[in-house]
């Protein structure tokens, strides 16, 4: 009888002739057959010990050879559950024929906690955790051990920290509160060393003759460390220096060097902390483009299709452009062959550029086309919305089910969904499901993410001699027919895309209160926008010298509008038409405003505008990578004086208009000019938005102004006038006065000042406002973060323009110029909020006192 002896087990590496057999049990060397009476497990394990028998696959009364490779491959089974850290066979005792066997097996520790030194953010140390899935309860087994410890120094040796060390131990400990216990638990300490990034002292070039080291190197981000270059890195970063080779070998594929490619490549190590960089290029030959032919194609002719791909026989071959044009991978919009075929319903098209035949220095192509099936939408649902209704979202889908697919009105949805500004722009994507080359069919599923649509103002300062208080709320997402629904209200109803604003300011001197509301679909039909808002203003006359309000003089401003917007289809339908009335009321109880003559009267003015504009920008409202918009606006009053039969350059003669003494009566001259305003007044706005590397975008702005009269004896009205400079915002007045940015200058500074007017406190100047303006900027952005929950990007800018009284005074290269730098921050709860500094590089008009110099601008609530 054999004492608990150990089996010592040649794991065979004969396996052929196996297969054949795969059930039968094979002799190793002279192993005997024995029949299993019994199989006890020992050592520690959470798993039964009927669990751990059915693993091995043995069973009491099977025949096996010991040694044999039954056994072997029993052992073998066990270890690749990766449950076990030991696993050994001993026969327990032996009798006749019979053997009983004892499994004694340790178990795999478990994880309990992960403790990560050497790294200060906790997001890196999260990576960490989440990519190699270090979580209580996880098998720590050398596999997992070695593979993580490769893991993070693969991680920051991309990052250029090529001296990183990672160290990894663990600890066994006794769970005390548990009891039934019986495998190991451990603690896992990984300490990380990054070390210092590596520098780059040397960029290497051989090989190289049609472009110099320079030209190569400016395709580089990867620089070497130069004193010229303190400010900018030389540090190695192995993911950008693998772009700056592919961008190097397209440099020269689009300059015709069709053969060119980098032949190798080597990292020296030079010391701890320095490194060379060896690039040898082979350039190869300059090749152009000869016949260029097209197969396969049925639905566009050959000249249609050369049209599009835009290159001609002896031009100098540029793979990029080729493949550009082919298929455009950065533009889901752009002017190729693919976006042809697939904007017509040819979503199975596919497009292979072939060389035919290379000749001394020339490449014939042909363009092979599979045209494939007409597809068309089956199903198109919309998920993830759980505040906005579904046919606000539907209403706006321009891809329907039984209609023909098209990849323009794909991208073209997801543009305008983004633009509702209901969603999280960054994260609208269309999934193509079930999609059936055979029967041309697909669905499409657009999945939104909701943010949040309703904004709070809720802001105090001084401004205008005195504390000025702000509430304002608004609601992008309302839902009117939800007022008189008491379950509708969470906290208000919400979800049918109508926007409700209410906004109350307040000071020592004046209140103003408004109201409005959109409903941008109106009947529900057509996008049809209706607009609808009231203002009312009460002011009283104060004296800012003394600081006193005079509550028995006071001015009132009433007034309302209404307007409807329409989206057009010609020239295309990124056009929209939009015409308003509005009307307002102006009432002087005993106040002097320097706008009139008159300190007691009123004052009416009825407007039609209409404007034209144009939006194509991308999906980010907030932040668009591209695209641009206009608008052009008329706004004007009736032509009163063509019909009424006032002779108003002749007024001051009428008995009428005179005092008792035979003097012109300027009140009541100014009563009759002004009771109802008459002018014309024309803007235009351009905005247009260029990604030029990575996420920088240049925003690009002009704006014109034009304020004119019907009636030279009329004349212009004081209201409706345009103030320049400052931050833009435009405070409390209503009278229909425009306050214009342009920073780097005090707010409305740049406006003509009225010097021969003296008010009763101190000889104060009067600012009228002007009538004509010109603005040009342009604007450097970048993102911070884009996360629905804040989207914060940093700017810098440069801008100029001026204001004049007529075009008696009209220059537009006299430009009062600024420059600096600002951030925004657009929070869903709060709308927009910024800070700008900027420098003004002339004086003040009206002041001989230099440069204006900086000024700090703060931003709430205005145009992106």
């Amino acid at each position: 009888m054999m004492n608990k002896q150990f089996l010592l087990l040649i794991i065979c590496t004969i396996t052929f002739g196996f297969k054949s057999i795969a059930q039968e049990d094979i002799p190793i060397a002279n192993g005997k057959e024995y029949t299993i009476a019994d199989i006890k497990v020992t050592g520690s394990s959470n798993y039964s010990e009927n669990t751990v028998i059915t693993f091995t696959g043995l069973r009491v009364g099977e025949k096996i050879y010991i040694p044999g490779d039954r056994m072997s491959n029993v052992i073998k089974k066990l270890w690749d559950l990766g449950l076990f850290s030991d696993i050994n066979f001993y026969i327990d005792k032996v009798e006749g024929n019979d053997v009983y066997l004892e499994l004694e097996i340790q178990e795999v520790p478990e994880l309990r906690n992960v403790k990560i030194n050497g790294l200060k953010k906790k997001k890196h140390r999260e990576e960490i955790l989440k990519k190699n899935k270090l979580k209580a309860g996880t098998k720590v087994t050398e596999n997992l051990i070695a593979t993580t410890r490769a893991n993070i120094k693969e991680k920051y040796t991309s990052e250029g920290y090529l001296n990183t060390d990672v160290k990894i131990v663990t600890r066994e400990v006794k769970d005390t509160a548990d009891v039934q216990q019986s495998n190991s638990k451990v603690d896992m300490i990984v300490n990380v060393e990054k070390g210092d990034k590596v520098k780059i002292k040397s960029v290497n070039i051989s090989g190289n003759e049609v472009f110099s080291d320079w030209k190569i190197r400016r395709q580089m981000k990867t620089k070497r460390k130069n004193f010229l270059r303190f400010w900018k890195r030389s540090k190695f970063i192995d993911e950008q220096y693998e772009k700056d080779k592919d961008k190097i070998v397209k440099k020269y594929k689009s300059q015709g060097y069709r053969d060119a490619r980098i032949v190798s490549d080597s990292i020296i190590r030079l010391d701890e902390d320095d490194i060379a960089i060896n690039l040898k290029i082979e350039e190869g030959n300059k090749y152009y483009f000869g016949n260029i032919s097209f197969l396969g194609n049925s639905v566009y002719s050959d000249e249609q299709l050369k049209q599009v791909l835009g290159i001609q026989k002896g031009d100098v071959y540029n793979g990029v452009l080729l493949k550009k044009k082919i298929a455009d991978t950065e533009r889901p919009d752009g002017d190729d062959l693919t976006n042809l075929y697939q904007n017509n319903g040819y979503l199975f098209s596919q497009i292979n550029p072939v060389e035919t035949r290379v000749y001394n220095d020339t490449i014939d192509f042909e363009i092979r086309i599979v045209e494939g099936k007409e597809a068309y939408f089956d199903n198109v649902v919309v998920k993830g919305n759980d505040k906005t209704n579904d046919h606000v979202i539907y209403r706006n889908l321009r891809t329907r089910p039984g209609q023909k697919y098209s990849k323009e009105d794909v991208v073209r949805t997801v543009r305008e969904l983004g633009q509702l500004g209901f969603f999280d722009a960054e994260q609208l994507s269309p999934e193509f499901k079930n999609v059936n080359p055979n029967d041309g069919t697909l669905d499409l599923e657009y999945n939104v993410v909701e943010s949040g649509a309703s904004q709070i103002e809720l802001q105090g300062g001084y401004g205008g001699g005195g504390f000025v208080g702000t509430l304002g709320l608004s609601f992008n997402n309302f839902s009117l027919k939800g007022i008189f629904d008491k379950d509708a209200y969470k906290p208000l109803p919400m979800g049918d895309g109508q926007t409700l604003s209410l906004r109350a300011q307040a000071a020592s001197y004046y209140q103003t209160y408004s109201l409005s509301f959109s409903e941008p679909w109106l009947g529900g039909k057509k996008p049809i926008r209706l607009t609808t808002s009231f203002s009312h203003t009460i002011q009283y006359y104060y004296d800012f010298y003394n600081r006193d309000k005079n509550s028995n003089r006071s001015f009132l401003i009433t007034g309302g509008s209404i307007g409807l917007a329409k989206r057009l289809t010609i020239p295309d339908d990124y056009f929209t038409l939009s015409t308003a009335l509005s009307f307002q009321h102006f009432n002087l109880k005993n106040y002097n405003v320097g706008l009139f003559n008159f300190p007691d009267g009123y004052s009416n003015n009825f407007a039609i505008t209409v404007g034209l504009s144009r939006d194509n920008t991308f999906t980010n409202p907030i932040y668009p990578m591209g695209g641009s918009k206009f608008s052009i606006t008329a706004k004007f009053t009736p032509p009163y004086s063509l019909w009424n039969g006032i002779d108003y350059g002749n007024l001051k003669n009428k008995p009428e208009y005179q005092d008792e003494n035979g003097n012109p009566d300027l009140a009541k001259i100014d009563q009759q000019k002004f009771n109802w305003l008459e002018y014309y007044k024309i803007k235009f706005n351009g905005d247009w938005y260029n990604n030029l590397f990575d996420k920088f975008v240049l925003r690009t702005n002009v704006e014109y102004g034009f304020l004119g009269a019907y009636n030279n004896d009329r004349g212009i009205p004081p209201f409706e006038r345009f103030y320049l400079g400052g931050d833009g915002l435009g405070g409390y007045s209503l009278d229909g006065r425009e306050t214009v940015r342009l920073r780097g200058y005090p707010n409305q500074s740049l406006t003509p000042i009225d010097r021969n007017y003296t008010a009763t406190t101190r000889g104060a100047t009067r600012n009228d406002g002007a009538t004509i303006y010109n603005k040009y900027s342009l604007e450097l952005r970048y993102p911070i973060t884009l996360k629905p929950s804040a989207s914060i990007f940093a700017l810098t800018f440069a801008e100029g323009g001026a204001s004049y009284d007529g075009f008696r005074d009209f220059n537009p290269f006299e430009l009062n110029r600024s420059a600096g730098f600002g951030v925004r921050i657009f929070m869903p709860a709060f709308g927009l909020l910024g800070i700008d500094f900027g420098y003004g590089f002339d004086p003040i008009p009206g002041t001989n006192s230099g440069p204006n110099g900086w000024e700090t601008h703060f931003i709430i609530g205005q145009q992106f």
